[in-house]
């Protein structure tokens, strides 16, 4: 940051000049995240359509509050939701600036439903306690099983929670049991999975469509720009559980925010231009690469696989060589977690421009 100064220069260099410095900076100095080594998180590189639409919508500025001000915008939302909501067995829902968003809204539909405690696994997403604490809930954490899943037989009397069951957990990509209880509500954080409904692996989130919310990741699986998630409502009526009118507001105002971006126009381009099939295929190509990886790493002598990979998120670690060390030398291509208090290298099949044997090369290398 050496070129920038310290202080608001008083006098500005002028468009281009500017628009030159910081984007040769945001080009040598970001994460690519399409590289053919780029292994290491739940960031795919977002589809070249999308990327495109961002910047058309940064220049119309549009804002869903008020539907005089997105009119086309407001109607490219409400398509994305008709399109996907029924893929997952839901009928309504809306689009917000993460999962994070998305999960606090679903506990709050939850809330406002009658439920005054959170229950959720272990291994849950840290946004699902967050939003417990935020709406002055309770929260309690469920024990999981050898391979990072909700344990059913730990969950006691939910006649006063929101249950919240996890499609993919960060560490493992684990998928909670859809169970049926009696609590007052259930949601599912499919941020990660989620998008597996449309694609030949829909059976590892078999019984999603009994949620009564879902929140998923569009800048995921989905494979938008950040910030862009998706909540869903099996009940067409559940909006109105969090929905607030003003002197100044045409509609009511649903949801968590306030003033939203128009996040809807690039999925509605992604999706126009791949077509269910195209998304669905390269999410199975993520599969399909997390299963070689896994196939190499089960097979390696110097290698210990940490139970096979869920959902596209593998975990191992080195028997021989220092584990910090071999995370170290793989760079962008892993990351870290930590299992039943074990550090383990973690590594994510989010990138669709990904060379699943330039990756094995790296992780040979690492090892040597």
């Amino acid at each position: 940051m050496e070129k920038y100064s310290k202080s608001l220069p008083e006098l500005g260099i002028g468009n281009a000049p500017a628009y030159e410095m910081v984007a040769a900076d945001v080009r040598a100095l970001s994460t690519a995240l399409d590289a053919p080594d780029f292994f290491a998180h739940m960031d795919p590189a977002p589809s070249k359509i999308a990327a495109k639409l961002v910047g058309l919508n940064a220049q119309y500025n549009q804002n869903l509050l008020h539907p005089d001000l997105s009119p086309f915008a407001t109607k490219a939302e409400r398509r994305v939701i008709d399109w996907l909501a029924p893929i997952f067995g839901m009928s309504d829902g809306h689009m917000c600036c993460g999962s994070s968003v998305a999960n606090l809204t679903g506990i709050w539909c939850a809330r406002e439903s009658g439920a005054t405690r959170v229950v959720a696994s272990a291994d849950a997403h840290l946004s699902v306690a967050k939003a417990a604490h935020i709406l002055g809930m309770d929260f309690d954490a469920i024990a999981v099983d050898q391979d990072g899943k909700l344990d059913p037989s730990e969950l006691k009397d939910l006649s006063d929670s929101c249950l919240v069951l996890t499609a993919g957990t960060t560490a493992r990509g684990a998928v909670d049991p859809m169970v049926q209880t009696i609590a007052v509500w259930t949601h599912v954080d499919a941020a990660w999975a989620g998008p597996l409904r449309l694609t030949k692996f829909r059976d590892v989130v078999s019984g999603i469509e009994t949620a009564d919310s879902i929140a998923i990741s569009a800048h995921k699986w989905l494979y938008q720009p950040k910030d862009s998630a998706l909540i869903f409502f099996r009940d067409p009526q559940a909006s109105k559980l969090i929905s607030f009118g003003g002197e100044y507001l045409t509609v009511p105002n649903v949801g968590v925010q306030g003033s939203r971006s128009a996040a809807a126009i690039p999925l509605l381009g992604t999706l126009l231009a791949w077509g269910k099939q195209g998304l669905a295929q390269r999410v199975e190509n993520s599969m399909k690469d997390s299963e070689t990886l896994a196939h190499f790493l089960k097979e390696h002598p110097e290698t210990n696989l940490c139970g096979w990979p869920q959902t596209g998120v593998v975990n191992w670690r080195p028997k021989i060589s220092p584990i910090l060390d071999v995370v170290q030398r793989l760079g962008n291509c892993a990351s870290i977690t930590n299992i039943s208090g074990d550090v383990w290298i973690r590594q994510v099949a989010a990138n669709s421009y990904v060379d699943i044997d330039e990756v094995i090369r790296e992780i040979e290398k690492a090892l040597q």
